[in-house]
């Protein structure tokens, strides 16, 4: 079973839209499984204290490493033999998530997730307990959480079982390093607009060229980054 541990201030954010569709009949399948740990309840004053001010002085709160240790190390992850899981930070300034990244988390035994939240997280906290900082993007939240839900997702889709038909994930944006080609359904018009003859001919040679082709213009004109690095893969 592929396991989710996500520690979290707001535990009751969780399963959240992850509870529903696919993602929820997999979580009650058994085909994953989900635990949301309160880093409240790891507080080592009466308080319930998880933050203080920055050290050097500046805006905002800052996480506790000691805290965070304790709610970290109460699902023993250096017990012997240790806890495959990676542990993840959800963090603005970490390294930009990618659809390789998730099929590689989707593929192992599963994750565990902090949710950061305030300025930030201690330092010391994320070296002492190996901590890989993940971003979803150029863009800042107001916590982790959210941030984690779009993670699960995009890895709990990819577990065996979960969707209908296993190409689902594999005709998609970010599959191949392209982003996925336009499509269609009925009706066959829709507001004078038809469904490109090709899609309608039954030559699934030219459908597949086609698709292709449709896909490498798309990701040429809206993500030049991606597209240069599609090139210089094909390069002998």
């Amino acid at each position: 079973m592929w396991r989710a541990s996500v520690l979290t201030i707001f535990p009751e954010m969780f399963p959240g839209p992850l509870g529903i569709s696919l993602a929820g009949k997999a979580l009650g399948a058994g085909l994953w499984s989900l635990e949301a740990i309160d880093i409240r309840a790891h507080a080592i004053d009466k308080h319930g204290t998880v933050d203080d001010t920055p050290a050097g002085g500046g805006p905002g709160m800052v996480m506790k490493a000691d805290v965070l240790a304790k709610a970290l190390d109460s699902l023993a992850l250096d017990s012997i033999p240790p806890d495959p899981r990676p542990r993840l930070l959800m963090s603005a300034r970490g390294a930009p998530l990618t659809q390789s990244r998730v099929a590689a988390l989707a593929k192992g035994d599963g994750a565990v997730i902090l949710c950061g939240r305030f300025e930030g997280v201690d330092e010391r906290l994320i070296a002492a307990r190996g901590l890989e900082e993940v971003s979803l993007g150029d863009f800042v939240l107001s916590g982790g959480e959210v941030a984690a839900l779009a993670v699960l997702d995009a890895c709990v889709r990819l577990i065996p079982g979960v969707m209908g038909k296993e190409a689902s994930g594999v005709e998609e944006s970010f599959s191949d390093g392209l982003l996925e080609y336009p499509q269609y359904t009925r009706p066959a018009l829709f507001e004078g607009l038809a469904i490109p003859e090709v899609l309608t001919s039954g030559d699934h040679g030219k459908v597949a060229k086609w698709r292709q082709s449709e896909a490498e213009r798309l990701t040429r004109e809206r993500r030049p980054d991606l597209w240069e690095a599609y090139q210089a893969r094909k390069k002998p």
